[in-house]
């Protein structure tokens, strides 16, 4: 999981981010106007960096943060939200508190099943004819897709490769 916290400064690095990503999720705060104003920004750079096959169906999830704040500072209603959400293809859409966990679990949840859907979606499109490759003899042999293995960040690690953070 990866957070650029709605920075600027990160989406040079898109691409490093969000390639293979099975789930996006967008959150703004429902104390800023102009927090929701950038969800459609952040949704189409992140399609148009991640390059997924499918973008039309490519699941995100929307989060509405900051709810435990006064009610008198909201500026962006969940009416408003929800018909964001549905104009781009029913998103779900939760509205949170990280600072109470409210609904977090709930949102990450339905993450979570949306991701292992879309990974399920990916491994279905692999098309079989390019795994079995012919040989001269007339025999074939199958290739197998293997992925390298995966970064490990570990804090404890003896060796020193750049940034740590």
């Amino acid at each position: 999981m990866w957070d650029t916290a709605g920075q600027e400064r990160f989406q040079s690095l898109g691409v490093a981010f969000y390639r293979g990503a099975d789930c996006c999720v967008l959150v703004y705060d429902v104390n800023s106007a102009k927090s929701f104003e950038t969800l459609d920004s952040w949704r189409d750079e992140f399609l148009i960096q991640a390059s997924p096959r499918d973008p039309e169906n490519f699941p995100f999830v929307v989060l509405g943060n900051k709810i435990d704040m006064e009610e008198n500072k909201r500026q962006v209603t969940q009416k408003r939200a929800m018909t964001w959400c549905q104009s781009k293809g029913n998103i779900p859409y939760f509205e949170t508190s990280a600072k109470e966990a409210i609904n977090v679990e709930q949102a990450f949840q339905t993450v979570a099943k949306n991701a292992l859907h879309q990974d399920q979606e990916e491994q279905l499109y692999v098309d079989p004819t390019s795994l079995i490759h012919p040989l001269a003899d007339g025999a074939s042999f199958h290739r197998y897709v293997d992925y390298p293995d995966p970064i490990r960040i570990d804090a404890e690690s003896s060796q020193n490769y750049g940034c740590n953070c």
